[in-house]
């Protein structure tokens, strides 16, 4: 791969028109009069269209949340350690009202939510009673059974 072709595929995932072949080429230093067909030229090797999409499928891959970072997020709005901002009215006096923003913490629902969702991912909803884990009973003095 040139070092033109190589300063297209830059400009192309990550410059000013990314995306746009044509300005990507220009950039690149091919001709304003043949960017257009070089562009599209280069968009059909083979070579640059895996590194497109392996680019593209990275892009994809950052922009997803993943359970980490899920369950933190899950685990800070359960401990109250979030907030957010919320629109409330306050009355200025003579029927008027006027909206402002206000930062809040998690309520008491939002926060039992996140325990919720946090529990039933830990498998501690489990509605069905575990006998391995239970102690056995110990029986003594006049309530022993016959």
């Amino acid at each position: 791969m040139t070092v033109r072709q190589r300063r297209f595929l830059e400009e192309y995932l990550n410059g000013f028109d990314a995306f746009n072949a044509t300005q990507s080429a220009i950039r690149a230093g091919y001709s304003v009069k043949t960017a257009y067909s070089i562009g599209a030229r280069l968009l059909k090797r083979s070579d640059i269209a895996a590194i497109i999409e392996e680019a593209l499928q990275r892009m994809r891959d950052a922009a997803l949340a993943d359970a980490y970072e899920v369950e933190h997020h899950l685990t800070a709005v359960m401990r109250g350690e979030t907030s957010a901002e919320t629109i409330v009215m306050v009355g200025r006096g003579r029927g008027k009202r006027s909206a402002r923003k206000v930062t809040k913490a998690p309520d008491g629902m939002e926060r039992l939510k996140a325990a919720e969702i946090l529990a039933k991912r830990h498998g501690l909803t489990d509605s069905r009673l575990k006998m391995t884990h239970l102690v056995p009973p110990v029986f003594s003095g006049a309530h022993e059974l016959e």
